[in-house]
């Protein structure tokens, strides 16, 4: 029966590295230990550049680097001295047998797979990036923890000083390093897999589509406090809400992200200067700056907030442009959970950063949104491309007049801003619209009928007739009101459908409330009769042949 040796002391390592960030430190710091390093190629190269004695691999192996650097470290001396379990007397002896010196430190990182891909690289570019003798070495040392410490990370070079300090890695620490080399070759698989099966496969779906998630951290909790909750990064994926840097306020919670991941969504529909204010993962203010403002993030963000100043408070708001300090000036003296952005100008942060409970998220460089969805449901996985108006009927160009007069271009823009923006509540969605702006939003109910009421009735007794600045830094906005003080949104606004009217009375709630003009996908069995109540009230329809349903 063998015993797991507790701490190794380090006296040989093997070392091959693509990223060579602190490799001449490492080097010089095992080298003073006393420390053997072992090394291939370029990495051998960099070393002795440093000033610090190695050996090449193939010294070791009497064989050298063949086929352009894609055979190097496969050989018995190298992998024997790797995978030899010291707490078994036969290895060891096998490893005099054949005289070959065991390893008690592999440091190594693997060729740049995903960056090469990200890069636009062509396939003979990308397949040469798909590292062998790399992922095999990292496997082989994680599998043999017992005897060989494994580290993957250049962050984790300090450690490796340390430890060599204090008489090697103990198993506690080989262990947790184990779990950190596989979780590296695991996610440069799924990403090598991936790719693999997008290129190669010729079914509709690729055979294979995976995500390698990493600990980015631990939450309070999840959605409510009996939840526990975490938040994890998948390598592969485009960086969005989950790499954003927190420039001020607590840290984020689950219900945060999930929020301000669809405020995103929302505002980054839109190329023009866009804000989205986003309460319990549904909008309840939207709208794009005007052709003619002066500050156009902060005329967006008066134009959404006044939408439904009420549901606002303690809301997340997002823009799709850094935020200027005129926004911000508007935003202090509303309660907010969040704001996220692509940036925050000097005097913006400053103006935020003096509210304590308010969280500014900048988004990560080379954001943008995700082209692939990935549904969790019991028992599997749902996976969808990105609902990013990539429909033919997405085109207003090739929308069809079906009732009324043609929009004059006032009205048609407004159209198309309320065809954009119903792709954000969650289904059945109307969304009512005036100067590119929501002023009303029925969303996720179970009958369209409801949704055209809700809609209706929220755009005539939330928030204020003005948008105007004063209304807008109002804490908590405006109060419900009703009667002759009541505001009369709906007037003259369009409407947007995420969905065909399966029958004429829904439309005939938004007529009746003097919307003047609809976009709506058509498609229903009655379109007959929704387009005659149209025509009998005037109001000019066009159908889009797109749908756009949003389950979340």
């Amino acid at each position: 029966m063998t015993t797991t040796l507790d701490q190794i002391p380090v006296k040989r390592a093997l070392v091959s590295v693509y990223d060579k960030t602190g490799l001449a430190e490492l080097a010089q710091g095992l080298s003073s230990a006393g420390v053997e390093i072992v090394s291939t190629g370029s990495t051998a190269a960099m070393v002795q550049a440093a000033g610090v004695p190695v050996t090449e691999v193939a010294q070791v192996t009497g064989f050298p680097e063949v086929l352009g650097g894609r055979v190097k470290t496969l050989h018995p001396f190298i992998h024997s001295g790797v995978l030899a379990d010291k707490n078994q007397p036969a290895h060891m002896d096998q490893l005099a047998e054949h005289n070959i010196e065991a390893f008690d430190l592999v440091v190594a990182n693997l060729y740049p797979f995903v960056e090469t891909v990200a890069s636009g690289a062509t396939q003979a570019e990308a397949i040469e990036q798909i590292d062998i003798g790399g992922p095999t070495m990292v496997r082989a040392s994680a599998k043999n923890h017992g005897s060989v410490a494994i580290v993957t990370n250049p962050d984790a070079y300090h450690e490796i000083l340390t430890a060599v300090a204090n008489g090697g890695f103990s198993l506690g620490q080989r262990r947790r390093l184990a779990v950190e080399a596989f979780a590296h070759t695991a996610s440069y698989d799924t990403a090598v897999a991936t790719w693999m099966a997008e290129h190669f496969d010729d079914a509709d779906h690729p055979s294979y589509a995976g995500h390698a998630l990493q600990l980015q951290e631990s939450l309070r909790y999840g959605e409510n406090p009996h939840q526990p909750a975490a938040l994890y990064t998948a390598g592969t994926s485009a960086p969005g809400i989950a790499q954003a840097s927190l420039l001020h306020g607590k840290a984020m919670s689950f219900n945060n992200y999930v929020d301000a991941d669809a405020a995103v969504r929302a505002a980054f529909a839109f190329t023009e200067p866009a804000v989205a204010v986003i309460k319990h993962a549904n909008p309840c203010g939207l709208a794009v700056a005007s052709h003619d403002a002066d500050d156009a993030i902060a005329d967006a963000h008066r134009k959404a907030h006044a939408t439904d100043p009420v549901s606002a408070f303690g809301g997340v708001i997002a823009a799709n442009r850094p935020v200027s300090a005129a926004m911000a000036n508007q935003v202090k003296d509303i309660f907010t959970e969040v704001v996220v952005a692509p940036g925050f100008s000097p005097e913006a942060r400053e103006i935020l950063s003096a509210k304590k409970n308010i969280r500014l998220l900048q988004l990560p460089d080379g954001f943008d949104l995700d082209t692939t969805e990935f549904k969790q449901i019991s028992g599997g996985m749902l996976v969808q491309e990105t609902d990013i108006y990539q429909a033919p009927g997405d085109n207003p160009e090739q929308w069809e007049l079906v009732a009324g007069e043609p929009a004059d271009p006032a009205v048609m823009q407004d159209l198309v801003f309320a065809w954009q923006a119903v792709r954000a509540p969650k289904s059945n969605a109307i969304l009512l619209a005036a100067d590119r702006a929501a002023v009303g939003i029925g969303m996720g109910q179970v009958n369209r009928l409801d949704s055209c009421r809700l809609a209706i009735e929220r755009a005539n007794t939330l928030g204020t007739a003005s948008t105007g600045a004063q209304e807008v830094s109002a804490p908590g906005g405006a109060e419900n009101v009703s009667g002759d003080d009541a505001p009369d949104r709906a007037t003259g606004s369009v409407a947007a459908s995420d969905a065909f009217f399966p029958f004429a009375d829904g439309l005939q709630i938004l007529v009746d409330a003097g919307v003047r003009a609809v976009v709506q996908p058509g498609g229903s069995m009655r379109d007959d009769d929704v387009i005659a109540a149209a025509n009998v009230a005037g109001i000019t329809m066009y159908l889009t042949g797109a749908r756009h349903f949003y389950h979340g």
